[in-house]
């Protein structure tokens, strides 16, 4: 595994460095958000572990330039910020998972571990084909969504939810299927912020257009309305 450490604290990208080389991985680090940036767009790395507050450019800034270029590489966040918001903040920034300082070595080699495997599944998997629900038109691909012809942009938690959706054909599910299969149980979350991430959806999906496609079943959990879905190369 080859590991990018965006950390401006000498200490700790050293010991996560040295944690990291103890199981085989191959490290470098960045000690600000510039030099990080630079080096995200000349390297290719299996996941990146990346501070908030950096000096030069903040992680989140950093982490939404890099989303724009690449949408599968892990990101995990670390902070010493323990809020909702800054979470969510994180999350929409294009991060994958949040930590807060201090934590233990051993829980961020497993979390890295667990979002390296997840992204290698989802490489394996067929991405090529085109959904279509009604006027709703997903790309896996390349990852867009498109509703009447326009464009809409998600957050890859946000694309990933409605992808849970959609392949759960009209079934429902629960907002603790969501929270284990798209976060991981380890992650520090809970039910209740699934509701922020579903009206997320709910405003760029739904509020723009006529019909809402996003149904709630209160209870028990969330179903998309797949009328009309059919799936093509």
């Amino acid at each position: 595994m080859n590991i990018l450490i965006v950390e401006d604290d000498p200490i700790i990208s050293q010991n996560i460095k040295e944690a990291l080389e103890a199981e085989s991985c191959i490290t470098e680090i960045a000690n600000d958000g510039l030099t990080g940036e630079n080096t995200l767009k000349h390297k290719k790395f299996d996941c990146v572990i990346l501070d908030i507050n950096l000096p030069n450019k903040s992680g989140y800034d950093l982490c939404k330039e890099f989303r724009k270029t690449n949408k599968d590489t892990p990101v995990i966040l670390l902070t010493a910020f323990d809020e909702l918001e800054d979470k969510v903040q994180g999350y929409d920034a294009g991060a994958d998972d949040y930590l807060t300082k201090p934590f233990y070595m051993k829980e961020l080699l497993l979390r890295i571990q667990s979002l390296i495997k997840r992204s290698k599944s989802n490489e394996k998997s067929p991405s090529d084909n085109i959904i279509k629900i009604a006027d709703l038109v997903i790309n896996q691909q390349n990852k867009t969504v498109h509703r009447s012809e326009k464009e809409i942009n998600l957050t890859p938690r946000e694309y990933q939810i409605l992808l849970r959706l959609v392949f759960a054909n009209g079934n429902l599910v629960s907002k603790q299927d969501l929270l284990k299969e798209i976060w991981g149980s380890s992650i520090e979350f809970n039910t209740n912020n699934i509701e922020v991430y579903i009206n997320f959806l709910r405003n760029k999906l739904d509020k723009p257009f006529e019909t809402a496609l996003i149904k709630t079943k209160i209870g028990y959990g969330y179903y998309l309305n797949v009328k009309d879905k059919s799936i093509s190369e």
